[in-house]
C-alpha cells in the first residue's frame, strides 16, 4: 500500500504535467490558427482591394471596347473645326456648306473602311507569323509596308506624319485664338505661349487606351459648345442689314471647301484607335456613327450662325468672335479650350510613338519615352507661334496634306493590294453588302480619287494658298494677335 500510495502522487503529477502541457500545445495551436486565420482574412482582404483597384482601374484608365473606339474617333473628329465651320458656309454659301458637309463626311466613311480593310489582313498576316503586338503599336504606314512594300511605308509615313504634325499645331493655334475671347488682356500670341505649356502635360499619356474618360468628357464639351452656338445665334437673331451673299469669289469658294475636307480627315489615327481595340473588326461602323453624330453637331450651329451673321463671318474665322459676351459663351470657350487639349493629346500620340520608332526606344521603360517627346512638343510649339493663322491654314493643310494621306492612299493602297484574286479571296474584310462585287468597290475608289485630286488638290490647293499667301502678306510671321479687333 505504501508502495502504491508513493507511486500514486508521481502519477497524479505525471498526468498534471501533461495535462498542463496539452493546454499549453491547445493553446498555441489555437493563437497559431487564430494568427493564421488573421493573416488570410489581411490577404483575402488585400486581394479585393487591389482587385477593386483594378477594376476602377479598367474602367477609367484602359479602354478598349467598340464603345472606346466611338468615343476616341467622334473626339478626335469635331472640336475647334466646329469654330470654323460658320465662315466655310459665309465662303461657300448655305447650299454648298451643307453639302460639302455630307459629301465629305461621307467620303470619309469610305475612306476610314479603306483603312480598316488592310488593317485586318496586315494584322492577320502577322499573327500568322506569330508575330507579337504586346509592346507594339501598328500604324499607318506598317501597314502599307507590310502589305505593298517600301515605297508605300515611305509615302505613307511622309503624309501621316506631316498631317498630324500640322493638325497638333492648328489644334494649338486655335486654343490661344479661342481663349482671347473670354480674356483679351493678352493677345493671341500670348495665349499660345501659355497653352504650349499646357500641351505638354500629353507627354504622360501613354497609348489611346488611356483615352477612355478624357474622350468621353470632350464629347460632352463641345456638344454643349456645338448646341449653345445654335441656341445662342437664334436667340440673337439676324444683325441688321444682314447679307448672305457667299460665295463671292472662286478663291472664297473653294478655300471653304478645303476647310470642309480638312474638317472630315480625322481617321489619320484610325489605326492606332483600332489597335487600342480588344476586337479590331468591329471598328468598320464606328466612324460612321462618329460621323452621324457629329452631323447633328455642325449642320444646326454653322447653319444658325450664318443665318444671323451672314457676310460678317467672312471676317472672323472663330464663330465665338461674333457672339456676346455672356457666361454661357465663357463656358463654351472654357469647355472647348479643355477637348482642344485632349485632341492635341489624341493627335500627337502617333507622332509621339513614331519618334520613338525612329529612335529605337518604343519598347522602353515608360519614363524614358516621356523624356524623349518633350522636344515634339516643342517643334509644334515654335510653328503655331510662327503661323498662328487660325481658318486659312486649315485649307492649306485640308489641299495639300488631308487629299493625300486620308483620300487618295488609302482608296490607291486598297486597289493595288487587291488586284490580285488571291488577295480578294483570303481578304478578312469582304466587299460590304450593298456593293455587288470588287469591282463596284473599284469604280467608288476610282471616282474619290479623281474627286480629290480635281477639286481637293486643284482648286482647292490654289485657292488655299492664294488666301494663305494674303494672310501672311497682311500679318506677318509671329504675329501677335491675328484677326483681333483694334482696342479702343
Amino acid at each position: 500500500m505504501s508502495a502504491l500510495q508513493s507511486v500514486a502522487p508521481i502519477m497524479e503529477d505525471g498526468m498534471a504535467v501533461g495535462k498542463s502541457s496539452s493546454l499549453t500545445e491547445d493553446k498555441n495551436a489555437s493563437m497559431y490558427f487564430n494568427r493564421k486565420s488573421s493573416q488570410d482574412t489581411g490577404m483575402q482582404r488585400g486581394e479585393e482591394e487591389a482587385g477593386w483597384r483594378s477594376k476602377v482601374k479598367g474602367l477609367l484608365w484602359h479602354g478598349g471596347s467598340t464603345f472606346d473606339a466611338w468615343l476616341n474617333a467622334t473626339s478626335i473628329q469635331v472640336a475647334q473645326v466646329l469654330l470654323t465651320f460658320p465662315y466655310s458656309f459665309a465662303q461657300l454659301g448655305l447650299a454648298s456648306g451643307i453639302a460639302f458637309q455630307l459629301l465629305y463626311g461621307l467620303m470619309g466613311c469610305w475612306t476610314c473602311y479603306m483603312i480598316t480593310c488592310l488593317y485586318a489582313d496586315y494584322r492577320n498576316k502577322k499573327e500568322k507569323e506569330n508575330v507579337s503586338f504586346e509592346n507594339h503599336t501598328i500604324q499607318w504606314f506598317e501597314v502599307l509596308g507590310g502589305l505593298l512594300g517600301p515605297w508605300w511605308r515611305t509615302v505613307g509615313l511622309v503624309f501621316n506624319a506631316a498631317l498630324l504634325f500640322c493638325a497638333v499645331t492648328i489644334q494649338l493655334i486655335a486654343c490661344g485664338s479661342t481663349v482671347y475671347y473670354i480674356n483679351d488682356a493678352l493677345p493671341k500670341r500670348t495665349w499660345t505661349i501659355i497653352f504650349g505649356a499646357c500641351c505638354l502635360s500629353t507627354v504622360l499619356i501613354p497609348t489611346v487606351h488611356n483615352y477612355r474618360v478624357l474622350s468621353f468628357v470632350g464629347i460632352i464639351m463641345t456638344s454643349y459648345t456645338a448646341w449653345y452656338l445654335t441656341i445662342a445665334a437664334a436667340a440673337h437673331g439676324q444683325i441688321p442689314d444682314v447679307r448672305h451673299s457667299g460665295p463671292n469669289s472662286m478663291v472664297e469658294y473653294f478655300t471653304g471647301a478645303t476647310n470642309m475636307l480638312y474638317a472630315f480627315g480625322g481617321h489619320a489615327v484610325t489605326v492606332e484607335i483600332m489597335h487600342a481595340m480588344w476586337k479590331p473588326k468591329k471598328f468598320k461602323l464606328v466612324y460612321l456613327y462618329a460621323i452621324f453624330y457629329i452631323f447633328t453637331l455642325t449642320i444646326p450651329s454653322a447653319t444658325t450662325i450664318y443665318w444671323a451673321f451672314g457676310d460678317v463671318l467672312l471676317h472672323n474665322s472663330n464663330a465665338f468672335a461674333v457672339l456676346p459676351k455672356t457666361r454661357w459663351r465663357d463656358t463654351a470657350v472654357i469647355l472647348m479650350l479643355m477637348h482642344q487639349l485632349i485632341e492635341i493629346g489624341l493627335l500627337a500620340l502617333p507622332i509621339y510613338i513614331l519618334w520613338e520608332k525612329l529612335l529605337g526606344i518604343h519598347p522602353a521603360k515608360f519614363y524614358i519615352r516621356v523624356i524623349v517627346r518633350v522636344p515634339v512638343v516643342l517643334v509644334v510649339w515654335f510653328f503655331a507661334l510662327m503661323i498662328p493663322f487660325f481658318g486659312p491654314i486649315n485649307s492649306v493643310v485640308g489641299a495639300l496634306l488631308v487629299t493625300f494621306s486620308v483620300f487618295i492612299i488609302p482608296c490607291a493602297a486598297h486597289m493595288v493590294f487587291y488586284r490580285r484574286s488571291t488577295a480578294r479571296k483570303n481578304a478578312v474584310e469582304q466587299p460590304p453588302f450593298w456593293l455587288p462585287s470588287w469591282a463596284a468597290t473599284y469604280v467608288v475608289n476610282v471616282c474619290i480619287i479623281l474627286w480629290i485630286l480635281v477639286v481637293g488638290v486643284g482648286f482647292g490647293g490654289w485657292a488655299s494658298i492664294q488666301n494663305m499667301i494674303e494672310q501672311v502678306t497682311t500679318f506677318g510671321f509671329f504675329a501677335k494677335c491675328f484677326q483681333c479687333p483694334p482696342k479702343h
